[in-house]
């Protein structure tokens, strides 16, 4: 599903916009791909796993997300330059359809500027949108502070976790945490 450019003022005063993805968008994407891998532990992929990603991936990818009905995928762009991606999906068996799932993710030059709580605005918005959805859901890795908070703000609460779920390089094992925004 595409979603309408959303423009705003970042805490620096510079400008940002949220849009659906475009062919355009692809390196940018790619380039971010990499380097927010590397610069947490919390994102589920190191950068050496991104060689998978391709152009032709990426551009099938945003259009699956654009035409569906179930998704969509929203690029946060500051100065034409990729700072982050979210994702929302709403399930559709007649179990399940009541909840939806996101992820969000930004490279690490841009937080603390107010883009995560813009694009879970965005988020919550196309939740609140569709018919019967009652619960939003996102897992989050054990330590991930800073996102954690982000998400209580946004009115999410843990509900459960997932024991050992990450096992980073060095052999730490991290939970997962699932939590769960009521509409």
């Amino acid at each position: 599903m595409r979603i309408e450019d959303v423009h705003f003022t970042l805490k620096d005063g510079r400008r940002a916009l949220l849009r659906s993805p475009l062919p355009e968008d692809v390196p940018g994407t790619l380039e971010y791909l990499v380097k927010s891998a590397g610069e947490t532990e919390f994102i589920v992929r190191y950068p050496e796993e991104c060689g998978k990603y391709t152009p032709e991936g990426e551009l099938a990818l945003f259009e699956r997300k654009n035409e569906s009905s179930n998704e969509a995928m929203i690029v946060c762009l500051v100065e034409g330059r990729v700072a982050g991606t979210c994702d929302i999906h709403f399930y559709t068996s007649i179990k399940t359809r009541h909840r939806c799932a996101v992820a969000i993710a930004l490279l690490k030059e841009y937080w603390n500027q107010g883009i995560g709580t813009r694009m879970f605005q965005e988020l919550i918005r196309l939740a609140e949108g569709r018919e019967g959805v009652t619960q939003m859901e996102l897992g989050f890795a054990e330590g991930n502070s800073r996102a954690r908070a982000l998400y209580e703000k946004m009115g999410f609460r843990i509900v459960s976790a997932h024991p050992d779920a990450l096992r980073l390089k060095d052999g730490t094992l991290l939970n997962e945490y699932l939590m769960i925004r009521k509409m």
